[in-house]
């Protein structure tokens, strides 16, 4: 555990009294480690770094698991000052200040989108056990349910569910089909957007004879908006009142921003977390139930996953969608290998593939990235570091690519500033 527990987190934290702590003595029970992602410049992270304190206060004080558990800091602090002053206020330990390089590795390794962030893993291995620890606190603040691990998705959802008629359904006629857990909100515009869209989409694929239901997940701040908003829904949902479900099902999936769409298999899997992405490239929805592609054809309705995580993207010369094509077969077998190794880990691949043609959308990721006008051009882009690599060589073949992935993923890479 140890060992593991070095390689993520290195072989030193440091305490509020600016004290060393050796990552190898945090404890030979502990099993679990809760990953805060934060600021001190932040308002909801002072907000909920006092509701965590209270939370790790109890649970060391009055859990028969008070041992399993650790929490470690992971700022974004530029200004080490107020970095030194909030971790004044935490009893727990932190990564170094220094230690960039680490923080933002582990911030694309858990795919941290916004904090404050609590992300439960295991000690062991680094799986995550739960995304979304802000509403363990929230909802567990007793700790009886620890460690907090996802259950079955018929487990959770499980309870009568609403049509927009008044009608009510068991959640266990949902039993063989596909399902879309589709967490939305009246107030959110990009929401009611996706909606207008996902409507056509859910007839679509229910008229062509395919078993599939969508599930809303409201985050109204209203039964009345609710209400309303529902009422444009043909689908079912789960009841407004039944705020402890939509927490669980919030929680299970680890929602941090809406809307999302969550596409499950007929077995209750997950098949992606894109289907917001899916629907809005795919209106037609031939490509139902959308499983993931390995390499996307990038677009303004997928761009939004180039802030994910690192994204290797091949810019090639073509104006028209057939022509990346040949792009997109090179880089294929290089991102299938990548995504089948890290499925059979459980864990999500490390890297994400794109093409890109010449369009206003690639002319745009050019331009904010600082890229040269060049194609074919190799490069992985990771935003949330504001970092970028380019292979700069005369042929691209799969044999570069490959090899360029693999340094990547090894660290040998020098990045530049985006």
């Amino acid at each position: 555990m140890s060992e593991f527990l070095v390689s993520l987190l290195g072989e030193r934290l440091v305490n509020s009294e600016k004290a060393e702590v050796d990552v190898q003595s945090l404890g030979a029970k502990l099993s679990l480690v809760g990953l805060f992602f934060g600021c001190s410049l932040n308002a909801p992270c002072k907000q909920f770094n006092a509701s965590l304190c209270e939370f790790y206060s109890r649970f060391k004080k009055a859990s028969e698991h008070k041992d399993n558990l650790e929490i470690v800091f992971i700022s974004s602090d530029q200004d080490q000052k107020h970095w030194h002053d909030f971790l004044q206020e935490m009893p727990w330990p932190a990564l170094p200040f220094k230690d960039r390089h680490k923080k933002m590795k582990l911030w694309n390794k858990y795919k941290v989108t916004s904090i404050p962030s609590l992300v439960f893993v295991d000690s062991a291995t680094g799986k995550v056990v739960c995304r979304n620890g802000l509403l363990v606190v929230r909802d567990d603040p007793k700790g009886l349910e620890f460690p907090w691990g996802p259950k079955p998705f018929a487990e959770v959802v499980a309870g009568p569910l609403l049509r927009n008629n008044r009608q009510t359904t068991d959640s266990s006629s949902l039993e063989g089909h596909y399902v879309g857990v589709y967490f939305s909100a009246h107030w959110c515009p990009p929401c009611r957007s996706l909606t207008r869209v996902l409507v056509e989409s859910y007839r679509i694929v229910k008229e062509s004879g395919q078993k599939f239901e969508i599930v809303f997940v409201s985050a109204d701040r209203s039964e009345e908006s609710f209400k309303q908003y529902f009422s444009e829904m043909p689908w079912l949902a789960v009841p407004y009142s039944d705020e402890a479900r939509r927490s669980r099902l919030n929680r299970l999936y680890g929602i941090q921003g809406i809307p999302t769409l969550i596409l499950l298999d007929t077995e209750g899997h997950m098949i992606t977390r894109q289907g917001r992405v899916e629907v809005l490239n795919d209106p037609e929805c031939r490509l139902f139930p959308w499983h993931p592609r390995p390499v996307l054809e990038l677009s303004e309705s997928n761009a939004v996953q180039l802030h994910e995580g690192p994204c290797l993207v091949l810019f090639v010369d073509a104006e028209e969608e057939g022509e990346l094509e040949p792009a997109k077969e090179l880089i294929q077998p290089i991102a299938e290998k990548l995504m089948a190794k890290y499925k059979a880990k459980e864990e999500e691949t490390p890297l994400l593939f794109f093409v890109a043609g010449e369009d206003d959308m690639s002319d745009s990721l050019r331009d904010y990235t600082n890229l040269p006008e060049a194609a074919p051009l190799l490069t992985i882009l990771d935003m949330s570091a504001r970092a970028k690599y380019v292979r700069d060589v005369e042929e691209i073949t799969p044999a570069v690519v490959e090899q360029f992935v693999n340094d990547f993923l090894g660290e040998k890479l020098k990045p530049e500033p985006i």
